[in-house]
C-alpha cells in the first residue's frame, strides 16, 4: 500500500506551495537536498533573498526554471552569505516577527510549564506578550490552532502527528518543539470498585479517556489488553474531556479514567475514587502532553518561534527541580488556570499524595518534567496508532517522527539554555517489554490483541 506522506497538501497550505511543506512556492523550488528540520530553514531564507533581488514573481519564477535551483543559489551566495543568513534564521536571532501571542491549554497539570510561564514571568523574559487560554476540550484546542486563532497550543503528544498525517483533522504539518511533562497520569476507578484491583474482573466496565490520539488512551488500551481484554469489545472507551471526568463518576456515568491530573487527585479529594495505579507503573518516563506549533509558524516566525519555545524550555527546567514545585503549585491554582485547591496540586507535584484507600504514597517522580522530544516516543506512538486501526497501510515512521518532533532544534535551544543534551538515543519499556524504535513494525505484530 503506498506510504503515508505527513507533509501532504492540504487547503491551509494551498496557496503557499504546490506540496504544502514550504512558506512559498520559491521556497519549495529551492528545496533542494530533501525536508529535513535544517532545510526548511534553508529554504525558507533563500527564498526571501530571491525575492528581494526579483520582486517580481513571474520574473522569478522564470529564472529558476531556466537556470535550476543550484545555479541561482550560487549566483545569489557570491553577494550573500546564505549559510550564516540560515544559521540565524534557524536559531531565532533577529528581531522577534510577532510579540503578542495566544496560546491556548487544557485546565491540566500536564501543561505546568505552558501555564507557570504566564505568571512566573518567563514568556516576558523572552520579550514575549503571551495570553494563555483555558479551553473545553483537545478538539477545541485542534481546531482553534489550525483556523490561526491560536498561535501554538498545549497538545497531547500524538496529536501533532496526528494532525500531520491526517488523522482525525485535515492534514496540516506540525511539529512538537518540546514535551510538556513525563508520567502525570493513572487510572482512577469509582469507590465502589475498591475490591476490583484485578483488570481480569473490569469486563464491562466503562472508561473515559481525554481523546482518541492521546497517551491515555494507548496506555489504558495496553494494560487491558496486556490483562487479556480486548478494549474495543470487553470494555467502552470513550473520550470525555478531563475536567468533566471526576462529575461522570460522581455521577456513575464511567467506572473509571486513565486521565491526565489534577482529576485523578481531585477524585480522591471528592471523596468519589481512588487512585488504581499511576501511570508510571506502565511506562516509566512516558510521556503526556506536548507544546506543538504548525510549521507554518515555525518558518514565519522563526524568531519568535525561537523565543516561546526557549521560554518553555526554560520554564520546564525550573519545574523539574523539587524545590520549586509548591511556589509552582500556588502559581497555576487560581480559577484562571487550572481552578484547583493548592493542597491538591501540591500532592501531585511533590508526589506526597493520599491514594483514596487510606494510605499516604511517596513518589516524587509522579509527574516530571523533561523538554526533549525524543523520535523514539514518536514512533511507540505510531505503532499503537498502527495497531489500534488508527491508521492502515505502511507508515515512513522514522521519516514522520523526525519531521514532527524536532530534536535538533530542542538540542539547540537546551545547549543555549545551559541546560545538559541529552543522548538522542532512549530506551523504552511498557509492561516489562522493550521497544525497539528500529523495528516498529515486528513491534506491532507481537502484540495479540490488535486491530490491524
Amino acid at each position: 500500500m503506498a506510504s503515508f506522506d505527513p507533509f501532504r497538501r492540504s487547503r491551509f497550505f494551498s496557496s503557499r506551495c504546490s506540496c504544502g511543506r514550504h512558506a512559498s512556492q520559491e521556497a519549495h523550488d529551492l528545496s533542494i537536498g530533501g525536508d529535513s528540520e535544517e532545510r526548511l530553514y534553508a529554504s525558507a531564507v533563500e527564498a526571501s533573498v530571491l525575492q528581494a533581488v526579483i520582486p517580481n514573481a513571474m520574473e522569478r519564477r522564470a529564472f529558476l526554471k531556466t537556470v535550476g535551483a543550484s545555479t541561482a543559489l550560487a549566483a545569489i551566495s557570491q553577494f550573500l552569505p546564505l549559510g550564516k543568513a540560515t544559521e540565524a534564521f534557524a536559531q531565532g536571532t533577529g528581531a522577534l516577527e510577532k510579540k503578542d501571542l495566544k496560546i491556548g491549554f487544557i485546565p491540566i497539570t500536564c501543561a505546568t510549564p505552558i501555564i507557570m510561564a504566564h505568571p512566573m514571568g518567563f514568556y516576558s523574559t523572552y520579550g514575549l506578550n503571551v495570553e494563555v487560554i483555558k479551553t473545553a476540550g483537545w478538539a477545541v484546542i485542534r481546531d482553534k490552532t489550525l483556523n490561526k486563532e491560536y498561535d501554538a497550543a498545549h497538545m497531547l503528544a500524538p496529536m501533532p502527528l496526528a494532525i500531520s498525517m491526517g488523522v482525525g483533522s485535515t492534514a496540516t504539518p506540525y511539529t512538537m518543539p518540546a514535551v510538556e511533562n513525563l508520567n502525570g497520569q493513572a487510572i482512577t476507578l469509582a469507590m465502589k470498585h475498591k475490591d476490583k484491583r484485578d483488570p481480569k474482573d473490569w469486563k464491562g466496565f466503562k472508561f473515559a479517556v481525554p481523546f482518541d490520539y492521546s497517551m491515555h488512551n494507548y496506555l489504558l488500551r495496553y494494560y487491558l489488553a496486556e490483562a487479556g481484554l480486548d478494549p474495543d469489545t470487553d470494555v467502552q472507551i470513550r473520550a470525555v474531556p478531563p475536567p468533566e471526568m471526576v462529575a461522570n463518576l460522581r455521577a456513575d456515568n464511567i467506572d473509571g479514567f486513565l486521565g491526565p491530573d489534577p482529576f485523578n487527585q481531585r477524585a480522591v479529594y471528592d471523596g468519589v475514587g481512588f487512585i488504581h495505579i499511576l501511570s508510571k507503573q506502565i511506562w516509566d518516563g512516558h510521556p503526556c502532553c506536548a507544546f506543538a506549533a504548525s510549521q507554518e509558524f515555525v518558518t514565519s516566525m522563526p524568531n519568535t518561534f525561537h523565543a516561546v519555545t526557549k521560554a518553555i524550555i526554560d520554564a520546564t527546567g525550573y519545574a523539574q527541580k523539587p524545590g520549586n514545585r509548591k511556589a509552582i503549585a500556588e502559581a497555576i491554582a487560581p480559577a484562571n488556570y487550572l481552578n484547583q485547591p493548592p493542597v491538591v496540586l501540591e500532592q501531585i507535584l511533590t508526589g506526597t499524595y493520599a491514594d483514596g484507600l487510606g494510605e499516604i504514597k511517596k513518589d516524587p517522580n509522579r509527574i516530571a518534567f523533561d523538554p526533549f522530544p525524543y523520535n523514539a516516543f514518536a514512533i511507540w506512538i505510531l505503532t499503537q496508532m498502527k495497531r489500534w486501526g488508527q491508521v492502515k497501510g505502511d507508515i515512513d515512521y522514522a521519516g514522520i517522527a523526525k519531521k514532527v518532533y524536532l530534536e535538533t532544534n530542542a538540542l539547540n535551544l537546551l545547549k543555549e539554555l545551559g541546560y545538559p543534551a541529552p543522548s538522542t538515543s532512549k530506551t523504552i519499556v511498557v509492561m516489562g517489554k522493550p521497544f525497539d524504535p528500529a523495528k516498529p513494525e515486528d513491534y506491532v505484530a507481537s502484540f495479540a490483541i490488535k486491530r490491524s
